[in-house]
This record gives C-alpha cells, structure tokens and sequence, in this order.
C-alpha cells in the first residue's frame, strides 16, 4: 500500500528538480495535481514537535515568536529495517545528513539565505526528504504559523502574507490539511479551524489534531472535540502528547517521548477510551492511508493530466527540432535542409503565401510615380529657363529654322532627373528585400536553434542582395540613359508646325512672338518628357523585378552553396552551435518529457496491481 505514496514522493522531488512545480490556474503542473498535507496552525500551537513526534527525529528550528519562515517540504521515505536514518535536501543533492542537529542547523542556514537573520518570510520552499525505516511514506508542508499582529522586525503586512502563503496551498482541492490547535485553547478561536472552514467547510479534507493535552487545567478535558461533539469533521480528531520544554532541554528522545504519550493515553481516565486513535503514531498511520486513498482516487485526473502534459511536451520538442549530428555528411545535408526550409519562407514572402511581398508592388504603384510627380520639371522648363538654355546653345549665331541643339540640351538636362526616382526605387526594393531576409530567418523555426548559421545565412543573402541591388541600379540607369542617347524624332516631326503669316511684326509683335516662341519650346519637351515618364515608370520595375527580386528568388544563397561545399568538419560543427537558451530549453523539455512518461508508466502499473 505505500508503494503509492512513494512514488508520489519520488514523483513531486523529480518534479521539483525540473522546476515543473508552478503551473498556472488553466493548467496544474503535475505537482499540484498530486495530493500532500500542508500543516496549518498558529504561532506556539506545537506544529514542530506534531512534525518531530511523526517522524521520530529531532529536526527543527525552535524557539520563541516566528520559527518557520519559509515553507518546508518534508518527504517521508520508509527504508528497510536496520538501515540507517538519513536526510537529503533538494538544494544539496549529493549530500546526505545522518546527525539530524545540522539537518536543523542547514534548514536556518538556508532560511536565511532568503529572508536574512530578520523575522521576515519568503514563499519559497525548502524541500527535504527523510529516509528512515520508522516513518510511514508521506509527504506534508510545514508552513509559517499563523499570528494575529506583527512584531518589531516584521512588515505590517505579515499577517496577510503568511495567510496568502497558507491559502496558496490549502485552497488546493488536491490539498490535505492538518488542522493543529492547542488543546487549552478554545476551539471556536482555533486559526488553523478558521483557515479549515474557509476552505474546506465540509471538513472532507481536514485532520484535526490536538496538542498540549497534558496541559490543560486539572478538571478539564478536550473529550467533546476529540469525540467529534464541539466541531465535526468528516476524519477524526487525534490528540497529541509532545515532549514538554524541559524534556526537550534534557534532550529526551523520540522514542522515550512517544513511550511517554501512549502511557499517557492509557492511563487517563479521560482519554484512555480513546487511546487506540490517540498519538503521533496513529496520527501518521491514518494519514498515510487517507493519502494512499485519496491518491488512488485520483489516478484517473492524474492520468489524464500526465498524458495531455506529454501531448503539449512532445509538440514543444517538435519545435525545437531534431538532434543535431556529428557525421560531416548528415551535418552538411542538415544544414542545406535549413537553407531550403529559410529559402522556401522567403519565397513565400514574395510570392504571397506570407506578408511582405506586396511591399515592393507599393514601390512601384505609389512611391515611382509619386518620385516622377515630384520632378521638378515645370521650374526646369518656365519660361525663362527654356530662353536661356536656347540662348547658350545657339552662341553667337542664333538658329535659322529650330533651335536643335537648345532642344537637346533642354532634354537632356530634363532626362537627368530620372536617374533620383530610378536609384530610389532600386533601394527601396533593396531595403524590403532585406527585411523579408530577416523576417525570413526568424520565421525559419529550426533556424532558432543555431545562431552562427542563422548569422553565415543573413550574411550571405544581404551580400547576394547587394549585388543584386548593384545590377537594378546600373540597369535603371541604363534604361535612363538610353532616353538620352536618341531622342525619337518622330514625337517632334509629327507636332504641329507654327505657321508664317507673313506680315511684319512691330516691335511689341516681335517680343510676343519670341515669348510664344519658347514657350511651344518648353511644352514640346515637356510634352516629350512626360512620354518618357510614362515609359520609365513601365520600364523601373522591370529592370528591377528582373535585376533584383528575380535574382533573390533564383540565387540567393548559390554563393553560400559554393563555399559551403569546401568547409572542414569542425567548421559544420560550428555552423550547428545551438543557441545555449535554447539548447537547455530543449533539454529541460526532454527531461520534464521523459519525468511525464516514466510517471505515467509507474502510475499505471501500480493502479493495475491495486
């Protein structure tokens, strides 16, 4: 039968080891979802020595006012007889305690680790296991007595925290709670009642215990509570004789002290009616077999909750990727499988399965056009502008019939401005090409494991779209050039020619004429010009589709590839460094895997043999 109880025990400790033990309200860890026993009681109320008397050492801190100020985990082994008694604590796993006075000692030390030598407490737990051939296989927390106000060197808030501490663990469904009260207290002022009923109003999941029996004031007894009459829980009350302070001075031991408590039950004509279901040693036998109990009921939940952990834990490995080889030729074609997996992520990019690509389609829809809008032709090609640039052509001897070179200048110098919108949208593709590289590699799941490869990919394929950007822009300003280099006659043969009326112009007719003159100048290059817009607004994003995101798609890593090709196997290696945060991730993932699925298997195989 405690076979149960000891695997639960083993169960909690792996989990506390893999820190799977603070889950969230949606979804209990393991640890939660496995019953224990918190002992609750007020400051002075004799938890300590219930916890000493059940496990028949002499173990904790002692003393006046606040003792326990960090949670205490006691796990409770049963060995085989003859072996000798012995202590592990979580946070010194290697080291094994025989004399129990520094097992008290380690759980100060430790305490004040977190809380300092002041009176203050800290939430986290100390975990410690006993193993001895005299205790029952349990598991119970020993949590800070509850007190009414705060003494100098506590906060104003201890009241409140030590209660939020003791709820964060009672409010537990899975959560036994041993009640502790004094039996020379009134029971209606009991804290440890107070908590029980809050929680547990039913009283199902309450073991009420009395202490101090021996104390009481002569002519009075705790008959009416321990027989169930003052305040009935569902389990029984059990009352506790503990070792008195003096005999603690004299340092009596356990075995002595719990001779002296069934003598005591036995002899008095109160109690001794009761003496069967009185003492530490009842109180742990019943205990443990309720814990057995509620555990093997609990298979069922727990069960399902170990498999659904194992579901999501497996999915997480998934992610996390497979392990990484040591032959050259596995690490060699791992590497190529992550390249395609990165190439195939930035294609979808660009050709819409993932967003981002129609980034470069706003480049040429808006930015282009708007950048050609924005010339600033119409101050190239005023009035007086367009004189002046016919006037430098013609020199000394002005045109006879068209101002020929004039024409071209004024084309040429128009044309110029193109090359601006077309270097600017060779950039802007350049700069979403690079993003959608970054996006890429972030988005490549597997990649996140190997920072060194994620850095050699990200390089490669920024160097490959510098060259790429290198082409669009030599081929934009090409396509730019060429507009210069031969003008089409044909535009200018087939506008309308002015017209002689052949009369003599007077002066005043002459300067109208000369001003009408270059104005049809301005508006026929201007009229060109934007023909040429239109063409280079057409043309940009073909060169740059071609140059740049066609490339992209086709060779962005073949550099890459070439040189990949020629590297060592210690310089595979190194390109599979996983990242160290995620490389424990993935470890901490597979222990906590394989901790669910050996659970999983002792659960089961100890429900079958029930």
């Amino acid at each position: 039968m405690d076979s149960l109880i000891a695997l639960v025990n083993r169960i909690q400790r792996a989990c506390t080891v893999l820190g799977d033990h603070a889950g969230d309200a949606a979804l209990p860890t393991l640890w939660e979802a496995l019953p224990s026993v918190a002992v609750v009681g007020g400051q002075s109320s004799g938890k300590s020595s219930v916890l000493e008397s059940i496990v028949g050492r002499d173990f904790l801190p002692r003393g006046s006012g606040i003792v326990t100020r960090r949670p205490l985990v006691l796990q409770l082994q049963k060995t085989e007889q003859g072996l000798q008694d012995y202590a592990e604590f979580l946070h010194l796993p290697k080291k094994r305690f025989t004399d129990f006075s520094t097992v008290r000692k380690e759980i100060e030390d430790e305490t004040n680790r977190l809380t300092g030598k002041s009176k203050q407490i800290s939430p986290v737990p100390i975990h410690l296991s006993i193993h001895s051939p005299n205790v029952v296989n349990l598991t119970l927390i020993d949590l800070p007595g509850l007190t009414k106000v705060a003494v100098e060197g506590q906060p104003e808030s201890i009241v409140q925290d030590i209660e939020n501490m003791i709820h964060s663990y009672v409010d537990k469904p899975n959560c036994l709670i041993l009640a502790i009260t004094p039996a020379n207290q009134d029971i209606a002022t009991s804290d440890a009642i107070k908590v029980s009923r809050q929680v547990d109003p039913a009283g199902e999941r309450t073991f009420g215990v009395l202490t101090k029996l021996d104390l009481m004031d002569k002519g009075t007894n705790a008959r009416d509570v321990l027989e169930g009459r003052s305040y009935r829980l569902r389990n029984p009350w059990v009352g506790i004789v503990n070792r008195s302070q003096a005999d603690i001075n004299k340092n009596v031991n356990m075995i002595a002290a719990r001779r002296h408590e069934r003598e005591f039950f036995a002899t008095s004509p109160d109690y001794s009616h009761l003496a069967c279901q009185m003492g530490s040693e009842y109180l742990a036998r019943i205990l443990s077999k309720h814990l057995e109990s509620v555990i093997r009921t609990r298979i069922p939940g727990i069960a399902s909750l170990i498999n659904k952990n194992i579901d999501e834990l497996e999915a997480e490995l998934a992610c996390f990727g497979r392990p990484v080889a040591v032959d050259a030729r596995a690490q060699l074609y791992t590497i190529l499988e992550l390249c395609r997996d990165f190439e195939r992520v930035f294609k979808e990019h660009l050709d819409g399965g993932r967003p981002g690509g129609d980034r470069i389609y706003v480049v040429f829809d808006y930015q282009l056009p708007a950048a050609l809008r924005k010339l600033p032709l119409d101050r190239h090609l005023s009035l007086q502008n367009v004189r002046k640039v016919i006037s430098e052509a013609d020199g000394y001897q002005p045109h006879l019939i068209a101002p020929e070179q004039g024409y071209r200048r004024l084309l040429e110098s128009s044309l110029s401005y193109f090359k601006g919108p077309a270097q600017a949208s060779v950039d802007a593709v350049h700069f979403v090409l690079k993003e959608l590289v970054r996006k890429s590699i972030a988005e490549t799941q597997e990649l996140k494991r190997f920072p060194t490869l994620q850095a050699e990919i990200a390089a490669a394929a920024n160097d490959a779209l510098e060259r790429f950007r290198e082409d669009g822009r030599k081929t934009t300003l090409r396509l730019v050039e060429m507009e210069s280099s031969y003008i089409t006659v044909d535009f200018f043969r087939k506008l309308p020619q002015e017209v002689d009326k052949g009369r003599n112009p007077t002066p005043s007719s002459v300067d109208q004429y000369a001003e009408g003159h270059f104005q049809r100048i301005g508006s026929n290059v201007s009229s060109y010009i934007g023909m040429v817009s239109e063409t280079l607004r057409n043309t940009i994003p073909k060169a740059v589709v071609y140059c740049q995101v066609r490339e992209a798609k086709r060779s962005l890593l073949d550099h890459f590839y070439a040189h990949l090709g020629k590297k060592e196997e210690r310089q595979l290696a190194q390109l599979l460094g996983e990242d160290s945060v995620l490389s424990e991730r993935r470890q901490q993932c597979a222990k906590r895997l394989e901790l669910y699925r050996s659970a999983r298997d002792e659960i089961e195989a100890v429900s079958w043999s029930g």
